[in-house]
């Protein structure tokens, strides 16, 4: 089973070019298509033991990549730091609504959810 085709989709996101061709095609028919390894084989006439290995060499050579760089952890880091943000301001705009009843607070809550928009846009 492919527990980990979350990750490993988000590693190929932002480093699969660094992928050969051939490791791309293989990745794309293995985690996108979700093919077996058989079927892959079929496909495109090589063993279903060099599937195997190219799916591995480009699964070793995307976590590596990430183990050196930490784009994919910063990325999800900024995602939940953005998150947090929304559920904050949300709660903050909701208490604001009911009770204070404050302009200056329901502008700068759209100022707020508005940067943060843009930031989850920029990630992305």
């Amino acid at each position: 089973m492919k527990s980990d085709t979350y990750y490993m989709t988000m590693l190929y996101d932002f480093y699969g070019n660094l992928l050969t061709d051939k490791q791309k095609d293989l990745f794309d028919l293995y985690y996108n298509e979700d093919l077996s390894l058989s079927e892959i084989a079929d496909n495109i006439g090589i063993t279903r033991q060099g599937v195997r290995d190219g799916i591995m060499r480009s699964e070793h050579m995307l976590r590596d990549t990430e183990d050196k760089l930490g784009l994919v952890k910063r990325y999800s880091n900024i995602q939940g730091s953005l998150d947090s943000i929304q559920d904050a301001i949300s709660e903050i705009a909701r208490v604001n609504a009911m009770q204070v009843k404050n302009p200056t607070i329901a502008k700068n809550i759209d100022i707020i959810v508005n940067m943060v928009k843009l930031l989850s846009e920029q990630e992305k």
